[in-house]
């Protein structure tokens, strides 16, 4: 008798607390897909001077590199994510420099942040995400270029 007493609130509680599992589940969904929702349609290109190049984000910036800049709207946070400053073919970009950033302006944290797809510097252009929102490793930029070794090659 006390084993079904025990079995029948073991399931009862399981039972209640599932039904409290499916928000808890979106909302953190939602939070985790911040950066990740990008939306190709909603791409726009902002000018703008380059006033610092963050290779860590300060507290409370979502991970990877970025590039604080000075628009004429305001400043702007232009996250170039993990790899958009490391490996070969990484930006190249220093303060003072003007830059054309194609990306996503979105809400991560209650802050707005420019999700940087490309950015270019004078006549040098720079992919750091995929039209996916994706951030494009350095392997992957080697690979674009054509400059990796076939097999049996040497670099």
């Amino acid at each position: 008798m006390m084993k079904r007493l025990c079995a029948g609130l073991f399931i009862m509680t399981l039972l209640s607390s599932i039904s409290f599992l499916p928000p808890a589940l979106a909302q953190t969904a939602e939070r985790a897909a911040g950066p990740l929702s990008y939306d190709a349609g909603k791409e726009v290109t902002l000018y703008g001077t380059v006033s610092s190049v963050l290779t860590k984000p300060s507290p409370g910036m979502i991970m990877g590199s970025h590039l604080l800049l000075e628009t004429t709207s305001g400043p702007v946070d232009a996250s170039l994510g993990t790899f958009g400053l490391r490996g070969k073919g990484a930006l190249s970009v220093a303060p003072g420099q003007q830059v054309e950033v194609t990306g996503v302006m979105t809400t991560v944290k209650d802050k707005q942040v420019f999700l940087a797809r490309t950015v270019k510097v004078g006549d040098q252009a720079y992919t750091i995400r995929n039209e996916h929102g994706f951030p494009v490793s350095p392997q992957a930029r080697e690979r674009a270029n054509g400059k990796t070794a076939q097999k049996g090659e040497l670099l």
